[in-house]
C-alpha cells in the first residue's frame, strides 16, 4: 500500500508540466497560479484533518515552501527554454541524483550491501532513462510551439531548480514532521516565494487563475509523498515520484505538439522503459 501511495505523485506531478503548458502563461504566472492552487488545497486539507501545529513546524514548513518556489520557478523557466519533453526529464535526472544520494548517505536509508546494489542499479536505470528521453538527433532538434529553445539558459535554470527542490525534500526528511501539519505553512512559504518572483512582473489574469489547477495536482502529490517519506525513505519515495517523466515526456510530444525525429522517438521509448525498470527495482527493495 505504501508503494501505491508513493506512486500518486508520479501521476500528479508528471501531469503538471502538461497542464501548465496547455494553459499557457509565462514561468512567473505559472508559478504564482500553482502556489495559489496549492495553498487552497492545503487549507481544505488542514480544515478536514485538523493536525497539531507548533512553532517548529511553522518554521520548517515555511522554509521548505520557499525552497520549493525556487525549484518550481527554475523548472518552469527551464521548460520554457527546453520544452516540456526535454526540460522535465532533465530536471528529473538532476533531482534523482541529489535526493537519492542524500537519502542513502546522509539519512542512512541503505544499510545493507543489497540495498546499495539494487539502489544504485535503479538509479542508473532512472538517470539513463531520463537522459535518453532528452537525447537529440544530430539531424534534428525538438520543436515547441513557444519557439524559445535555448539549452544554456534552460540548463542554468534547472541547476537552480535542482538546488531548490533538493533543499525542500531534504529539509522535510531531516525534520521528520507530521505531513498533515506541515502542508499549510509550507504552502504559505510557496506563495510568498512565488510572489517575490512575480513582484512587478505579473498581473493577476486568467493565466494565473487557470494555473491554480496545477497547484491542486501538486498538492495531492505532495501529501502522498510526505506520507511515504518516513515509511519508505527519501531515496525510494522521491525516486518513485519522479517516474512521472514518462507522462510528461510522452504528453509533451503527443499533447503539446513537441516534435521528435524517428531516432529521438526510439530514444524516448527506451528511456521510458528504463525508468519503469528503475521504479520496479525501487519497489522491490521495500518488499524483498
Amino acid at each position: 500500500m505504501d508503494i501505491l501511495i508513493a506512486l500518486v505523485p508520479m501521476v500528479a506531478w508528471g501531469s503538471i508540466g502538461l497542464v501548465s503548458g496547455k494553459i499557457g502563461g509565462d514561468a512567473n504566472q505559472q508559478t504564482l497560479g500553482m502556489t495559489m492552487g496549492a495553498f487552497l488545497f492545503s487549507v481544505v486539507t488542514v480544515f478536514v484533518l485538523q493536525p497539531a501545529v507548533s512553532g517548529w513546524i511553522l518554521l520548517i514548513g515555511f522554509l521548505s515552501g520557499l525552497f520549493w518556489s525556487v525549484g518550481q520557478n527554475g523548472q518552469f523557466h527551464g521548460m520554457k527554454h527546453l520544452g516540456v519533453s526535454v526540460g522535465l526529464p532533465l530536471s528529473t535526472g538532476m533531482q534523482l541524483i541529489l535526493n537519492t544520494v542524500a537519502g542513502a548517505v546522509f539519512f542512512h536509508e541503505w544499510t545493507k550491501s543489497k540495498d546499495y546494489f539494487l539502489g544504485i542499479t535503479a538509479l542508473i536505470f532512472l538517470v539513463m532513462g531520463a537522459y535518453l528521453t532528452v537525447r537529440q538527433d544530430d539531424d534534428g532538434q525538438p520543436k515547441t510551439n513557444q519557439k524559445m529553445l535555448n539549452f544554456s539558459k534552460g540548463f542554468r535554470a534547472l541547476i537552480f531548480s535542482t538546488i531548490g527542490y533538493g533543499s525542500y525534500t531534504i529539509l522535510i526528511t531531516w525534520a521528520q514532521i507530521d505531513p498533515a501539519a506541515v502542508i499549510l505553512p509550507q504552502s504559505v512559504g510557496m506563495l510568498v516565494g512565488a510572489s517575490l518572483f512575480a513582484f512587478r512582473k505579473v498581473s493577476i489574469n486568467r493565466f494565473v487563475w487557470k494555473n491554480m489547477l496545477s497547484g491542486l495536482l501538486w498538492g495531492a502529490g505532495n501529501v502522498c509523498m510526505l506520507l511515504t517519506l518516513q515509511k519508505v525513505g527519501l531515496a525510494v519515495s522521491f525516486s518513485l515520484s519522479q517516474m512521472g517523466i514518462i507522462i510528461s515526456t510522452l504528453g509533451g510530444i503527443f499533447i503539446l505538439g513537441e516534435t521528435k525525429t524517428k531516432k529521438e522517438m526510439t530514444y524516448v521509448i527506451l528511456g521510458c522503459l528504463l525508468v519503469i525498470l528503475g521504479g520496479i527495482l525501487l519497489g522491490y527493495m521495500k518488499t524483498a
